[in-house]
């Protein structure tokens, strides 16, 4: 009897054993073969997955550092704190705040632990986060022992999630690619500064395309061989997550955090923000820094904030901005206003249409209510233009402009140094690294024009995006112009015009669309009071059906 003892002791001293340690709920990979053959025929042809989970993560790891306070925090401390953070905007939050319902620490522990439930739960997982912040709960609790002092901005506790290509220390920074595992930035990205500086807290890292989907042919959307396949949170596998701010988009659509930031080289804000119905801003190139974000083009990168409503989106924009003097595009921006959106007005504002968009039913339903509000609609034909090298830019652009971040942004121990070092890797196990082949980034390895030989073109193809829109300005005397989704985004980016999506209702299957409002450059705050005034009459925001 004393020998057993003896044996019962030691295994719990040196083995802990599992019966008397608490254990959090755990992610078991499973054969996916049969979602995959339900998917082959789907009748968008790049939604025929040959991969959804990841194989180069383990998103168990994700919760390791938040074990204790997970073990403490269940569906009741979720269910109660519900009303206060789900579809809550940052000002209602912060009222939250101030009156003691909630605190910064059980903000973002509900957060947390939303995420621990939904992407643990096969029924149920988007494949949206990459990582979590180790110390994010720590930082927290630091703000609640100062909010007694008052709060100088209002993103002041906020948890927000980064696209993984944005550096932030702490945590690596991927672009989705498997090669990039091991970069950990030494230094935070000019805009996670911005953030912080405000107060804000980084919660995590969102999934994206794969180099911004600039790396594979005809691929998914959503997909990366380090986050898998994103999945829509309106339609798991049936609709598209838009790319390549899928996971930005997914994350803010399920309640993951208060905000995402996004980045756009053509459309990767707006269209994940219409297929997930939520408000995204891409903004003027140079309104908010490129520094420390992994590239495709500085002629048409830029970072975004991705929201639940205009205000949040208007809050997230006036901390991101400012002047960054390693960035050769940055400007000093006017301060985005956010304290007057609940009262302005579409009366007397002039926005163009194009002709080819009006029979969208939903966009019908949009326009009568702007009008009913004393709005203009002037429906135009769009002139002809010819941006037939804009891929050849982006091309071009990346080629040079990738080596540059990984010279200066990268940890300095990571081994590569340009595209063609990544094909290189990729190579060694295609089905691992490159399931959908890697056509752009060899396309680009290709490519043997000098940037000076090309600069007199990407001068022609911005002018060309510019007088697109100003003549029609011109004719028309236009405030600004509407569109959907990201159906405008490459004459857009190329004018380095700012737009901004914001939800205007779901299909008769479900799906969602954005009414985008796109104005001159350097006109943010004439978008986020267009968005705030549509916002208001259309209300057609809803929470997925899973996700409540």
């Amino acid at each position: 009897m004393r020998l057993l003892f003896c044996l019962v002791f030691l295994c719990l001293f040196f083995l802990g054993c599992d019966f008397l340690t608490p254990e959090l709920n755990q992610w078991e990979s499973y054969n996916e073969t049969e979602e995959l053959i339900a998917n082959a025929n789907h009748p968008i042809k790049r939604m025929r997955y040959k991969r959804i989970q990841s194989q180069h993560s383990d998103r168990n790891s994700l919760f390791i550092p938040f074990r204790e306070p997970l073990l403490s925090f269940d569906q009741s401390d979720h269910d109660r704190l519900k009303p206060y953070i789900v579809e809550q905007d940052i000002p209602s939050i912060q009222k939250h705040i101030n009156s003691g319902r909630l605190t910064y620490e059980q903000l973002t522990l509900f957060y947390i632990y939303r995420i621990y439930k939904y992407e643990l739960d096969q029924e149920a997982y988007l494949n949206a986060i990459i990582t979590l912040n180790p110390n994010v709960l720590k930082e927290a609790r630091k703000l609640d022992q100062q909010v007694k002092n008052g709060i100088t901005h209002p993103l002041n506790g906020m948890p927000i999630l980064l696209k993984d290509n944005i550096d932030a220390v702490q945590m690596s920074t991927t672009a989705g690619a498997a090669a990039m595992r091991q970069n950990f930035p030494e230094e935070n990205a000019f805009i996670v500064k911005q953030l912080k500086s405000k107060g804000a807290l980084i919660l995590g890292k969102v999934n994206m395309s794969e180099w911004a989907y600039y790396f594979c042919q005809g691929c998914p959307v959503g997909y990366s061989a380090v986050g898998g396949q994103t999945l829509n949170p309106y339609g798991r596998k049936i609709f598209e997550t838009g790319g390549s701010s899928s996971g930005s988009g997914v994350a803010v659509a399920a309640n993951y955090a208060v905000a995402a930031i996004g980045s756009e080289t053509s459309g990767s804000i707006l269209s994940p923000s219409g297929k997930n119905s939520v408000v995204g801003l891409k903004p003027t190139i140079g309104a908010v820094s490129r520094s420390g974000i992994v590239p495709i083009s500085s002629s048409m990168d830029t970072a975004g904030p991705m929201t639940k409503t205009v205000i949040d989106n208007a809050i997230l924009m006036s901390a991101l901005v400012g002047k960054d003097l390693d960035d050769p595009y940055s400007f000093e921006s006017v301060p985005i206003r956010f304290d007057h959106l609940d009262s302005v007005s579409l009366k007397g504002i002039r926005l163009g249409l194009n002709k080819n968009f009006e029979r969208d039913s939903l966009l019908k339903i949009a326009v009568t209510k702007m009008k009913a509000e004393g709005a203009e609609i002037i429906t135009y034909n769009p002139p002809e233009i010819n941006l037939d090298q804009f891929r050849t830019l982006l091309d071009i652009d990346m080629r040079s402009d990738l080596p540059k971040y990984l010279n200066t942004f990268a940890n300095p121990k990571l081994v590569f140094d340009s595209v063609t070092d990544m094909i290189a890797f990729n190579r060694k196990d295609t089905l691992l690294h490159a399931p959908y082949g890697q056509g752009i980034f060899e396309r680009i390895s290709r490519e043997h024009r000098t940037q000076a030989e090309f600069d007199a073109i990407k001068k022609m193809i911005m002018e060309t995006a510019r007088s697109y829109f100003q003549n029609t300005i011109d004719e028309y005397k236009l405030d600004a112009f509407i569109s959907i989704d990201n159906y405008s985004a490459r004459n857009a980016a190329a004018a380095h015009f700012p737009a901004l999506g914001v939800p205007m209702g779901y299909t008769g299957s479900g799906q969602p669309k954005n009414l985008t409002f796109i104005a001159p450059s350097k006109n943010e705050q004439l978008l986020l009071e267009l968005g705030a005034a549509f916002e208001r009459i259309s209300q057609s925001r809803q929470l997925p059906l899973l996700f409540q």
